[in-house]
């Protein structure tokens, strides 16, 4: 299977570069994966394809500011940090740009003497190992002087950090929001409920490999890097309990996706923590996703290969040219899409 076969052509005016002012005013594409009719509806209007019964699975992760930008001590050159992964109380596992200047034993300064960070190592692809000093409390200390880490196809400055986060965002940890779920209001949600839909809440951190780009040409060659998951007892009961009953499964997200996917066994989902580095593309056998609320992704990524394995390749390429047909805004604060 070629990484090619992944391809669509997309105009760059298409790409969202800011949030809409009301978060559920997004388009809602929906794919029936059976027979690859679509529909073109408003994101609250997702509301009349959940039934009575159905689980609605969302990602409760919360995103740090995780971009900082620092001096080198001695030199005062500019250096970009972006937090990827906790590894212990004050070391992360980071990116630097330039990384010729995070060789281990450099200091970097942010926000005058705010913080520190010295490199300790280099780890896995050329990232980083660095151990912070402050005074106070981490959390506190970033969001004062981080930044949002937006992908590198939005250009834009994002004036509210709320934007992107989920309004359910709860734990803190990921470098990347769970995008699919920033459509969602708190009154959408309840209208939700109130239709008998049980939302089970998951929680996976998510770490910039699920956005890599493939850069081999067999897809089977590429490699994912592993993130963070827990799922409560409680989440794991409402997911196999809406299987028993017969209603269906429905993934706000690619990564809510592979957290219930990677925690399958037997088709139910065990609860508990873990990582997971699961790639999921043609071919794969879905042992408790039923449905997906996702937005557009890039092409040739490891997203678009995903909802390929829902839906088909084909099926899912054809609903893309239509969505480029019709004007839909595309990524991480683009327009929305259903796969039933």
């Amino acid at each position: 299977m070629k990484r090619q076969d992944f391809y669509y052509e997309l105009p760059e005016r298409l790409i969202a570069q800011d949030p809409l002012k009301n978060r559920s005013d997004s388009r809602l594409l929906v794919l029936d994966k059976k027979t690859g009719e679509t529909s073109h509806k408003k994101f609250p209007d997702l509301l009349s394809y959940l039934e009575a019964g159905d689980c609605l699975v969302i990602n409760d992760t919360k995103v740090i500011p995780a971009r900082l930008l620092g001096q080198k001590k001695g030199t005062g050159g500019h250096v970009e940090v972006l937090l990827l992964k906790r590894k212990s109380k004050d070391v992360w596992e980071v990116l630097v740009k330039p990384g010729k200047k995070a060789r281990p034993g450099a200091v970097i300064e942010f926000g005058g003497n705010l913080l520190t960070g010295e490199i300790i190592d280099v780890a896995e692809e050329g990232n980083r190992l660095i151990r912070f000093s402050f005074e106070g409390i981490f959390e506190e200390v970033l969001d004062q002087l981080g930044e949002m880490p937006l992908p590198p196809y939005i250009t834009h400055k994002l004036e509210d950090k709320n934007r992107y986060q989920t309004v359910y965002a709860r734990h803190t940890g990921s470098a990347a929001a769970p995008t699919a779920g920033l459509h969602f209001t708190p009154e959408l949600l309840e209208k939700i409920r109130e239709k008998n839909v049980t939302i089970a809440r998951v929680t996976l951190h998510v770490g910039l490999g699920t956005f890599r780009p493939v850069k081999v040409d067999n897809i089977l060659e590429h490699h994912m890097h592993a993130e963070t998951y827990e799922i409560s007892r409680e989440a794991a009961q409402a997911i196999n309990e809406a299987k028993e009953r017969g209603g269906r499964v429905i993934c706000v997200g690619t990564t809510s996706c592979r957290t219930i996917e990677s925690a399958a066994e037997g088709g139910k989902v065990r609860p508990g923590k873990g990582e997971t580095d699961i790639f999921i593309y043609p071919g794969y056998t879905f042992q408790v996703l039923d449905g997906l609320v996702t937005n557009f992704h890039l092409p040739e990524s490891t997203l678009i290969m995903l909802i390929s394995a829902l839906a088909g390749k084909d099926q899912v390429l054809r609903a893309y040219q239509e969505a480029v047909r019709e004007e839909y805004r595309f990524f991480s604060f683009g327009d929305a899409m259903l796969i039933v």
